[in-house]
């Protein structure tokens, strides 16, 4: 099974470095559909695999200076105490004897159809963040509460990341694109990525002390999934994304489709 696990790794290490969607995207209902493992322990695993394979785009953004660590601390005021209630909260539901493993594939459903959805509209979304649009008097409202809409974004990223282990690549991405629209697109993806970082990791050690992280598991994705990040990255050079996109895109909607319609059974 552990050449399963690897390969799983690989695959989804691959697809990161090729396209930048995000690992929990597609690990953890890779896991839960592909591997039966269970939610919680899908999850839980995934978070941790998502901060470990981030760490190393997080130096290479921070050299170029492509992140905007004002913002990255705004996400995070929201997003962190939100990660370390709902891993107290989910808590006081297991002690409870309920089990919480349907939330988190209702949550999954939904994250993965939101991410869809995103993924085939990116382009359209940066096209109208940089045009006239953006001087309209609502966008104004919003420019005008930046900061704390920054945080509470940070907050609902806290809360989704943490039950579902998606959110942080795609979406959090996305709303950025929205609330700073001159920011260069590399800008964005590494004060995104600096981002998720500390939550996937805090959201994880929560995991952890649950019980739900399962560590064979989690050396067979990394021995996979590390070094086809690298290969990915290097063919994405050369491979423009618009080909894939689409394809990851109907992959997460389909999968997210089958959660929904219970192709999870606990």
């Amino acid at each position: 099974m552990e050449l399963f696990y690897i390969a799983a790794g690989g695959f989804v290490g691959f697809i990161i470095g090729l396209t930048g969607v995000g690992g929990g995207s597609l690990m953890t209902p890779i896991l839960v559909l592909g591997f039966g493992i269970t939610p919680s322990i899908a999850v839980g695993t995934d978070l941790l695999y998502a901060a470990i394979t981030k760490a190393n785009g997080v130096f290479f953004h921070h050299r170029n200076k492509t992140i905007d660590w004002k913002v990255v601390g705004l996400l995070a005021s929201g997003s962190i105490p939100t990660s370390i209630i709902t891993i107290l909260c989910l808590e006081q539901i297991r002690d409870k004897g309920i089990n919480y493993d349907h939330i988190m594939m209702t949550t999954l459903s939904f994250m993965l159809i939101l991410t869809a959805i995103i993924i085939m509209i990116k382009n359209k979304l940066l096209a109208w963040a940089h045009s006239g649009n953006t001087k309209s008097s609502a966008i104004r409202m919003v420019q005008r509460f930046r900061p704390h809409i920054t945080v509470c974004s940070g907050i609902i990223l806290g809360f989704l990341v943490t039950i579902s282990s998606v959110g942080a690549g795609a979406i959090g991405s996305a709303i950025l694109f929205l609330l700073y629209p001159w920011k260069k697109p590399i800008s964005i993806v590494g004060t995104d990525l600096a981002h998720a970082i500390p939550l996937t990791a805090i959201a994880g050690s929560g995991h952890i002390h649950f019980g739900t992280v399962d560590f064979y598991l989690l050396t067979g994705l990394l021995a996979g999934g590390i070094p086809a990040i690298y290969i990915g990255s290097y063919i994405g050079k050369k491979l423009p994304d618009y080909l894939l996109r689409p394809i990851i895109a109907l992959l997460l909607l389909l999968m997210g489709i089958k959660l929904a319609l219970g192709g999870f059974d606990s």
